[in-house]
This record gives structure tokens, sequence and C-alpha cells, in this order.
């Protein structure tokens, strides 16, 4: 700040005269910008001038001092006012005090005790002109270091030591979805399998290419991409339709950076603070899951991206990948631990399980949605996988936590 803009308003050309006189403004960094001799004018001249300090005579023609004063605290808020007021006029001054003036000088004033004043509100405003470039450096700091302070919060989210208020305090302040994700996945790259070895600084280099990658597949989807402790990538999705993008990592990783790497990904259950035991069973599912052949990968991710077509079958996928029915089923059960059916009806019935949470689909509807001709069919299979009827499981009746993983 150069210097500090100072309005003069009193009706006596001669008051104005004297203080504009008396004062060394140089000496307190200040500067007369503006002068009036009616409350308007002085009102429409202190917007004007955004001035910082306003020297307010109480009776004044057109707008009393009283009422400049109340709009100039809605209009400048942070304006300082110094009251300008005789002897008779002294109880206005009490009731300017309830306005939050800065201070008053009495007529005539004295040249010493109103620089005593002016050094006083000078003083004020430097403190707040100092409180203020110190919040707006932490804010500058806060958005630079956004993705940490988003890493950091995620990881005490992962680990469970988080209250539901605290978790909706900080994804607000954040910038994220408050409520909680659909899914959860993790992506691990076994660099240390490397043929070559590798140092820090290129580990680091892939694992932030990986990113880049997961973050661009998923660039039409609300998540939070980070690491957790152990280094591992993980993504949070609010919106489980991204899970078929995500499943597609690998061979995006395998084709753009000539390395292996595998995702896992688990339904997030209960309320918002179940993501810690989504992110456990998700972990696990990775240390057990062997590196897949890209048969079964393609396999996959043809599933997830098909699962809603009636039909669908294990050679008409196999027929789509130019490979033997016989051949793929085996690798399938052998890679996978379980069937090709099997693994179709646990991909439906957990999509069908996210319907019925997230949408106000009829039953009917999301056995449509998830590949099933009839309704009986498809709540005969959701019964049988998950130990209840759609319905139930929409009124939020459940078998235990363990269902649908």
């Amino acid at each position: 700040m150069d210097y500090w803009k100072v309005m003069i308003a009193d009706d006596e050309a001669i008051i104005r005269d004297g203080i504009r006189q008396c004062v060394d403004w140089e000496e307190l960094s200040m500067q007369v910008v503006a002068e009036a001799e009616d409350g308007e004018e002085a009102l429409e001249l202190a917007i004007e001038c955004e001035v910082h300090i306003a020297l307010v005579d109480l009776n004044m023609p057109i707008m009393h001092g009283i009422e400049l004063m109340k709009r100039l605290r809605e209009d400048l808020p942070h304006c300082k006012i110094i009251v300008i007021t005789g002897h008779d006029e002294f109880s206005y001054a009490q009731e300017s005090i309830r306005l939050q003036v800065n201070d008053y000088i009495l007529k005539p004033a004295e040249p010493k005790q109103l620089m005593q004043v002016l050094r006083g509100v000078r003083d004020e405003l430097r403190l707040e002109q100092q409180k203020s470039q110190h919040l707006q450096q932490a804010s500058r700091q806060i958005l630079k270091n956004f993705p940490l302070l988003r890493e950091r919060f995620c990881q005490e989210w992962l680990e469970g030591s988080l209250s539901q208020s605290e978790i909706r305090e900080q994804l607000r302040f954040l910038q994220l979805p408050e409520e909680r994700p659909e899914l959860i996945g993790i992506i691990r790259w076994r660099w240390e399998a490397h043929p070559s070895g590798l140092k820090e600084q290129e580990r680091q280099l892939f694992l932030f290419a990986i990113e880049n990658i997961v973050t661009e597949l998923l660039q039409d989807y609300p998540k939070a991409v980070f690491r957790d402790a152990a280094g591992q990538i993980i993504i949070l999705l609010w919106d489980a339709a991204g899970e078929k993008v995500l499943a597609g990592a690998e061979a995006a990783v395998r084709s753009n950076l000539k390395i292996a790497a595998q995702v896992a990904t688990q339904a997030v259950q209960g309320d918002i603070t179940g993501l810690a035991a989504a992110y456990r069973k998700c972990r696990t599912a990775l240390t057990r899951e062997q590196p897949l052949s890209p048969l079964v990968r393609r396999a996959r991710q043809y599933m997830l991206e098909h699962y809603g077509e009636y039909g669908l079958t294990l050679e008409s996928i196999a027929g789509s990948l130019q490979a033997s029915p016989v051949y793929l089923s085996r690798l399938f059960k052998q890679e996978l631990g379980e069937s090709f059916g099997t693994y179709l009806t646990q991909i439906r019935i957990r999509k069908a399980a996210q319907l019925l949470h997230s949408t106000e689909l009829s039953i009917l509807e999301v056995a449509e949605r998830t590949g099933y001709e009839t309704q009986h069919y498809f709540s005969t299979a959701f019964k049988k996988q998950t130990g209840v009827s759609p319905l139930q499981f929409r009124k939020g009746v459940l078998r235990s936590e363990e269902e649908l993983t």
C-alpha cells in the first residue's frame, strides 16, 4: 500500500480546510482524496474512491452523519470511521460507538489529538493489511498443495481413523463429492521384478506416468487418484460406470509403458466410513490375484463392457476375441478361480446392487440393464447371490457385511 486514502466529510469548509492543513499526511502515509459537504456526496465519493479512512461530521445536510456511517458500514465494511463532533452532539457520538466507529474528535480539532487518532487508525490498517497478506499467502499455499492435502486426507480415510463428520468436512474443503464413493480400485506395479532393475527416480517416473494414464482414462468420472502408504495407486470412483474404464488400465499401461500392472476393484458398502473395509478387501484380493494372461484380461474387460446384453455367452466372447471357447473357459477358471458363468453373474449382481442403491429404477428396469431377460430370473439370481431379494436389498436388509464380495 503506497498510501491510505482519506475522505473528509463536513458541511463547514473551514473545518475541512483546518483538518487538511494541520495534519502531516505524508508522515502518516495518507492522502486526502475526497472532500464532501453533505452526506449524500460523501457516500458517493467514499465508494468511488474506495477510501480507507472517513472523517465524518455528525450534523450534515441531506444525509445525517449517523445514516452515512450506517451506509458506509454496508458498502465499505473495512473503512475506518472517525467521528467529528461538537460538545452538544456528544449523545450522537455514543450512538456512533454502537456503529463501531474507530474514534472521535471534538471540534475544534486540535492538531496533536488529530494526529494521535489518525496514527492509531493507521496502525490498525497496517495490522489488518499484514493479516490479509498472511491469509492470502496461506490460501495460495493451500491451493498449491491441494494434491498433497487430498492424498493425506484420503490416506487417513483408508485407515478408518476419521468420523463421518470429519470425512464430510474435509471432502467439502478439498472439493470432492460429499458422499460415499461407489468403488475403490488399486493398481499395483511389481517394479521390483523389472528385469533391468530401477533407480528410485525411474520408479517414480513410471508411477507418475501410470497415474496420468488412469486420470486420462477416467477424465469423465468424479474421482480421486492418489498413493496409499505402501506406494500403490488408489482410485476412488463416485460413479460405478467408470469400473469398465478402469479395468482397461492394465492394457493401457502395457500399451503405453510396456510394463505389466495389476488392477483390483471393490464396491464400497455401508456409509461413508465403509471405505476402509473396502480398501482392505481390495488389497487382499490384489495380493491373492496372480498376473492375468492377456486373453483373460481382454475377456474380463469385454464382460465389464457388455454385461448388460442378454445372451452374452462364453462362445460369443471367445468369438469376439478369436479364441477357442474351451481354451478360454479353462484359462478363465484357472486364473480367476471362478467359472465364466459364475464370474459373469457376480459382475451383473454387483452392478444391479449399485443401481438399486443409487437409482430409483424399477426392479424390472434394473434386471434389463444387467442382462436378465425376466424380472423373475433376475430376482432368483440376486437372492441366491446376496441372500435377500432385490426389494429387500433396496430397503437396506442385508444378510452380512460380506455380501457381493
